[in-house]
């Protein structure tokens, strides 16, 4: 690592980072986190592979575009990778993983939010990078489905967006995310739910302004 985490300049993954392509059986992950954590940066190095398309996927679907993941994924293995002394243990390490990149997502939120608005004079969503290329004819509807879920889970408030990405894009259960998002496994099935239906509406190309959620029971 040198001191450094994944480079990621680009809204694109950083190379130098993407994931290994393994089998479920051929890591294991505990002896991976010992060994990492007794000083052995190649397995800190094989740690961070194994973890960063999950990572990724997390920060990609909760800040809603290429460029912030990046920097969120950045910031997230940047802690893993700090924090990794710390770890006790008492959850999974992907758990704890999942942890750290929400948190890492949300305050690039939370950045984002302070920046000037350069964006939205054109009605722009803010999702993606810009004018969407032109797909050709081998387009993908499949692809056009992702993109315009995508765009609804951008829109989604924060406390319903988190719990949705990691329920129906990491499949954790509802235990793991109350756990990660230290809520009760009430709350996480109420704001999966309400999330889930607004997302619906939404993709029924319904008006959603009369339907967004409320936490209030």
């Amino acid at each position: 690592m040198g001191g450094k985490g994944p480079a990621c300049g680009t809204g694109r993954r950083p190379a130098a980072y993407a994931p290994v392509i393994v089998g479920p059986d051929t890591v294991d992950i505990d002896a991976l986190v010992r060994a990492a954590r007794g000083g052995d940066r190649g397995a800190l190095d094989r740690l961070l592979r194994h973890q960063y398309d999950r990572m990724w996927a997390v920060c990609r679907r909760i800040v809603g575009n290429d460029a912030d993941a990046a920097d969120a994924t950045q910031e997230a293995m940047l802690s893993v990778v700090r924090g990794l002394a710390r770890f006790d243990g008492r959850s999974t390490f992907s758990t704890w993983c999942y942890r750290v990149a929400v948190n890492a997502s949300l305050d690039e939120l939370r950045r984002r939010r302070r920046r000037p608005a350069l964006d939205d004079a054109d009605g722009s969503t803010g999702v993606g990078d810009g004018a969407a290329p032109d797909p050709g004819p081998a387009f993908d509807l499949r692809l056009a489905d992702r993109l315009r879920l995508d765009e609804a889970l951008a829109r989604l408030p924060e406390e319903f967006r988190v719990p949705v990405v990691l329920r129906d894009v990491c499949d954790l259960d509802y235990a793991e995310i109350a756990e990660t998002l230290q809520i009760p496994p009430g709350t996480v099935r109420s704001r999966i739910a309400r999330g889930r239906a607004t997302l619906a509406t939404w993709l029924r190309n319904q008006d959603p302004d009369d339907d967004r959620p409320s936490d209030r029971p």
